[in-house]
């Protein structure tokens, strides 16, 4: 069986294909449009019409790559910037209406759950109790269990693109002054997370996310090309460091670092400053960089629980307009 995930980001609209081999799904295409929607949201967040056709035009393309490919879905979503913004159902039904596709949005805490059970996919039970850390644009999402699915979840509103807009923004570098502030709304933040996180001790710590990758690889992890099954680790200390380093430096400056790409140079500090303090306040020393994260997570719910599982999840949230529901194909590679 060969199934899709789309999901729209505050940077990139990401679309993943995989072959469900043995119940697991094993990637054959990705393709990312990069749309940088959280540039494009008025003061309460309202996401602009030209950002919306965008938007809508990403999904659309998604759609047909998926086809091609002879791919089921795609399952589509929208992570932060989308469900936080106060015209919301509009951008929902506007995707439906211009695609067909049934986008919808998921509370956090449901994403937090569904990345936490990639990590515990990848890494096994081996890991034990196990930590999850995960930075989008808009959110940082915690979890914790011992199990298939997380014990607790939350997400807190603490995404590196988020944090940068409301922190950052007024020097490049910002001065120290930006940086206490951003450090005290963190550990508020915090505050009860960590207390949880320290209080359950868990055996394994795991991060997941782009941001982590990049900031992983500036300290000193290997770089992707070496592939997924490359072990790597994050350390606290050296989070600490990196902080220093790229608040010493302008963001074009930061995108001459390993592994800080452009389009992520400006957020790389708040990305940096969180995790950092995210593990220092739950204890936690290092941890490991999973490659799989929410879009696995997506798969795996949909393979192991079936498709009825995914009606469930978005019923709440998926656009009103009618849409044609998604079949299964046979697989095969394009021509």
């Amino acid at each position: 069986m060969r199934v899709s995930v789309v999901d729209a980001g505050s940077n990139t609209v990401r679309l993943m294909i995989a072959d469900v081999e043995g119940g697991v799904p094993l990637p054959v295409h990705t393709v990312k449009w990069k749309l940088r929607l959280s540039e494009h949201v008025g003061p309460d967040g309202t996401i602009a019409d030209e950002a919306v056709e965008r938007l809508v035009k990403a999904v659309a393309a998604a759609d047909a790559t998926a086809r091609r490919w002879h791919a089921a879905g795609p399952l589509a979503f929208a992570t932060t910037v989308v469900r936080g913004a106060p015209n919301r159902d509009e951008v929902l039904r506007r995707v439906a209406s211009g695609t067909g596709i049934r986008m919808c949005t998921l509370p956090g805490e449901t994403e937090a759950e569904l990345t936490f059970l990639a990590a515990r996919r990848w890494l096994g039970w081996n890991a034990g109790p196990l930590a999850l850390l995960d930075i989008g644009g808009g959110s940082l999402d915690v979890a914790f269990g011992r199990g298939r699915l997380p014990d607790f979840a939350a997400s807190l509103p603490l995404g590196a693109s988020r944090l940068t807009a409301e922190y950052l923004g007024a020097q490049d570098p910002p001065g120290p002054g930006e940086l206490k502030e951003l450090r005290r709304r963190i550990r508020h933040e915090l505050r009860d997370v960590a207390s949880r996180i320290r209080w359950e001790r868990p055996r394994t710590a795991a991060v997941s996310s782009r941001t982590f990758q990049q900031l992983a690889r500036l300290c000193g992890a290997a770089p992707g090309r070496y592939g997924p099954f490359m072990e790597r680790e994050l350390a606290c200390q050296d989070l600490r460091e990196a902080v220093r380093t790229l608040a010493a430096l302008p963001a074009a400056e930061r995108a001459q670092l390993p592994g800080i790409s452009a389009p992520r140079a400006a957020q790389s500090l708040a990305g940096a400053v969180v995790g950092h303090t995210a593990l220092k306040l739950m204890g936690l020393r290092r941890a490991v960089v999973c490659p799989w994260a929410i879009r696995e997570g997506v798969l795996l719910r949909y393979i192991e629980d079936g498709a009825d599982w995914w009606t469930d999840a978005t019923k709440t949230t998926t656009p009103t307009t009618p849409s044609p529901p998604a079949t299964l194909r046979i697989a095969s590679p394009p021509v």
